[in-house]
């Protein structure tokens, strides 16, 4: 359900999703301009009001540098997952034997979704999950995903030996990071 609030001088528009497996409130702000709190599902939504407040003047910055400088991703279809995947998969592959050589940790499985939320995610038991849509990102953003999740295969948290990990191939992770973040990529 479509809300507004009031921050600042500026009145936004804002959904409320409850999560059954959120932990914690979580505001993401959207390139197209869509605000989206998500809470745990025990929460009531009157919270997502109070976290929107306490985060003005972060959700009106993102809101204003996408006002000014657009990024998207074309809305890609299941076709084009069908017609890409293999493409994408071949990608990642190469890219994780590439920085593993570097890390020599032992992966399971690696695989391709058409995720709507995620870039990547590592499981417990190695199995390393990628969005076909990396293979439209620019490579050394495309590098960075890959490289954060391969260090969850040590590091299963963002500890700063997590980070320590990271920056042993990137040394300029945090740009990448930035970059990935500041341009906020679309998934949809």
């Amino acid at each position: 359900m479509q809300k507004t609030i009031q921050l600042q001088k500026h009145r936004v528009a804002y959904t409320v999703r409850k999560h059954r497996r959120a932990k914690r409130m979580r505001v993401v702000v959207y390139c197209d301009g869509t605000v989206v709190v998500t809470v745990p599902r025990h929460m009531s939504s009157a919270w997502a009001e109070q976290f929107l407040l306490e985060n003005a003047h972060w959700v009106l910055e993102k809101l204003e540098q996408f006002r000014t400088a657009y990024v998207d991703l074309p809305r890609y279809t299941t076709k084009d997952y069908q017609q890409n995947k293999q493409r994408a998969l071949q990608f990642v592959r190469q890219k994780v034997q590439e920085f593993n050589r570097w890390y020599g940790y032992k992966v399971n499985n690696i695989s391709v979704k058409n995720q709507k939320t995620r870039w990547g995610s590592c499981s417990g038991k190695g199995n390393l999950n990628f969005n076909y849509k990396i293979l439209f990102l620019p490579e050394d953003v495309a590098s960075y995903i890959i490289v954060h999740e391969l260090c969850h295969l040590k590091e299963f948290n963002h500890s700063s030996a997590f980070w320590g990990q990271v920056e042993q191939v990137l040394p300029n992770y945090r740009e990448l990071r930035q970059e990935l973040e500041t341009r906020d990529f679309v998934l949809q």
